[in-house]
């Protein structure tokens, strides 16, 4: 804190505040290989929760792949989880037993087997780096999903990325390795 002498009778000086900024979005995002499927925004300030990804995410997911496979709605669909709680939990495991939905699973400690963190999320900070927005509505309304549609060609290469680095981890019998 920076403090400053005044003389008794002198007036106090004016202190500058500057406007609280809008902060982060947390985001829940779902794509296939064919491209975007959904994306929830959480609560200002939340925490993902087992409940809050079963009462609100997972269900707008399951509205839109249904919307987008209108024959076949959910059939044959499997979610890929990271080991994050709200994934892990017994609620969220509940949950999509009930609505039959089936997910892979994960290695321990592997980012580098989440697509999201590999292909998505670095092409989407290219996108955002350098923006303001004013509020959460505008981020919101300005960011997903308008202004974030890859080719179909792009979300196939994450995939194949993935099928990639799964069959060397496959092959390395999940020790660990060096970049290439």
């Amino acid at each position: 804190m920076l403090k400053e002498w005044v003389e008794e009778d002198a007036p106090l000086p004016t202190k500058v505040r500057r406007a609280r900024s809008v902060g982060k979005q947390m985001w829940a995002i779902f794509f296939r290989s064919s491209g975007f499927v959904e994306a929830v925004a959480l609560e200002d300030r939340k925490t993902v929760t087992a409940d809050w990804y079963t009462t609100v995410c997972l269900p707008k997911v399951i509205t839109a792949i249904e919307s987008q496979r209108e024959k076949r709605g959910i059939r044959g669909i499997l979610l890929h989880h990271d080991n994050a709680s709200s994934h892990t939990a017994i609620r969220t495991h509940e949950f999509l037993e009930n609505s039959g939905l089936k997910t892979l699973p994960h290695s321990l400690c592997s980012p580098d087997l989440a697509p999201c963190d590999f292909s998505l999320f670095p092409r989407l900070k290219d996108q955002l780096r350098g923006r303001r927005f004013s509020t959460n509505e505008e981020l919101r309304g300005g960011t997903f999903p308008s202004d974030w549609r890859q080719p179909k060609e792009e979300w196939k290469k994450c995939f194949d990325n993935w099928f990639t680095r799964l069959k060397k981890c496959i092959g390395c019998q999940g020790e660990y390795f060096e970049k290439m």
